[in-house]
């Protein structure tokens, strides 16, 4: 068994996403940005133990930062959303 707990950094927890997982019975997460939907997909099934149907990714670019004369910027990262099978819950997600 492969350890997939270094794919998945949290969730995210927004009215958007809570209004998702109402409706749509989709769950949205914040995972590594080398991280593909495949591994993903296996993940969530295994430390959940939930049937998953699909997998959506989006990769952000971080934004432009300054500060005086010095300049940098946030790190990328990515969301993935996940789509549950109907019948499906994570226990942890109904408390938020």
């Amino acid at each position: 068994m492969k350890a997939y707990h270094y794919l998945i950094k949290g969730p995210i927890i927004t009215e958007k996403t809570h209004s998702l997982r109402e409706a749509a019975n989709k769950l949205t997460f914040r995972v590594a940005v080398y991280a593909n939907k495949i591994e993903l997909r296996k993940a969530i099934e295994d430390i959940f133990k939930v049937k998953v149907l699909r997998v959506n990714t989006i990769v952000y670019q971080g934004k432009k930062k300054r500060m005086g004369k010095t300049q940098g910027a946030r790190p990328d990262w990515k969301k993935a959303v996940v789509t549950l099978a109907p019948g499906e819950k994570i226990s942890g997600f109904e408390a938020l």
